[in-house]
């Protein structure tokens, strides 16, 4: 079973019934999983359930109502049923831990954005983390409340503001170009095959970034970066051409083939960016196409930072 399907089971069972005794808070609660781990995601397997598995759900209240109700809603949460079909809670504090249970709506999104409440600017956009931003609009709602949490999350869903996409594209494209077939090849000149394997490190990480932002997604943490992919409605075929270049090593016989997946890659790449007319030039070099997507973006400031400044 997965983690989000557990999760929604266990609050229909017993969640829903235990707001019932809330009255007066019951319809400024929202309830769901959303945050770290692959059940938010759906990626979640056998394995997964090795920990951080359990029959839960998040309760989401504004700060301002912990002093009234936080106690009350806590300990009714530690004394719902301790298994469910087949799991078992586990053990980690009376409220649940700090993923579930009752959490505070500010202080659950300042682990991931700094503050509690969505980025304000364009350079706040710009410096948080694309997995930060994956993580506080993964999972999934189960009972809108009327507090702050529905409000941020839908900002967050909407993406990023359309300059900052374009900031990070341009700024992932310098990187493709500067990493990929130039410093791989010089690395290989030198004979540093460590650092050759570095440098496509780079170009893929950049390439992956890259993808999702011409999907309007925002990339989650690296260890599920390449299982989002296959998901994705654009580029997942590069996938696994971006996996092979990071899987094996530099051999004589492996360079020009894996030069030649560089090259397929970039040339996918600056298609999708073409088709979403997000650049004027014409040829297939990389780094032309990140200064021309530069040019797209409107707003001055960012417009003005370093061509590889994404931020976070």
């Amino acid at each position: 079973m997965k983690g989000l399907e557990l999760a929604k089971e266990y609050y229909e069972a017993f969640g829903k019934e235990m707001l019932e005794r809330f009255p007066d808070v019951a319809d400024k609660v929202t309830v769901g999983l959303v945050g770290e781990g692959s059940e938010c995601l759906g990626f979640d397997d056998a394995l997964s359930q090795d920990h951080d598995f359990e029959p839960c759900f998040c309760m989401w209240i504004d700060a301002e109502l912990e002093e009234k109700h936080g106690f009350g809603l806590e300990r009714a949460y530690a004394k719902l049923p301790k298994e469910f079909m087949g799991y078992a809670r586990q053990k980690l504090s009376p409220c649940g831990g700090n993923r579930h249970g009752l959490l505070l709506t500010e202080e659950f999104f300042s682990r991931f954005l700094g503050k509690g409440e969505a980025p304000q600017t364009l350079i706040e956009w710009l410096r948080t983390p694309s997995y930060s931003l994956a993580a506080a609009t993964s999972g999934e709602v189960f009972k809108e409340g009327k507090g702050k949490f529905c409000a941020i999350r839908k900002v967050l869903s909407a993406g990023y503001p359309e300059d900052v996409r374009l900031k990070k594209i341009s700024a992932h494209l310098a990187l493709m170009h500067q990493s990929g077939k130039y410093n791989y090849t010089r690395c290989l000149e030198h004979k540093e095959t460590g650092a050759a394997q570095l440098a496509l490190y780079e170009f893929v990480k950049s390439a992956v970034q890259v993808v999702y932002l011409l999907n309007k997604k925002y990339c989650p943490y690296y260890k599920w970066a390449f299982r989002g992919m296959r998901d994705l409605a654009l580029l997942s075929d590069v996938e696994l051409p971006l996996s092979f270049l990071i899987e094996n090593g530099n051999e004589k016989d492996m360079i020009d083939y894996k030069i030649g997946i560089i090259e397929d890659v970039s040339r996918m790449i600056v298609s999708e960016v073409k088709a979403q007319k997000k650049t004027g030039a014409t040829c297939n070099n990389l780094d032309t196409h990140a200064y021309s997507v530069l040019d797209h973006v409107k707003d001055p400031t960012l417009r003005n930072l370093h061509i590889m400044e994404y931020g976070g």
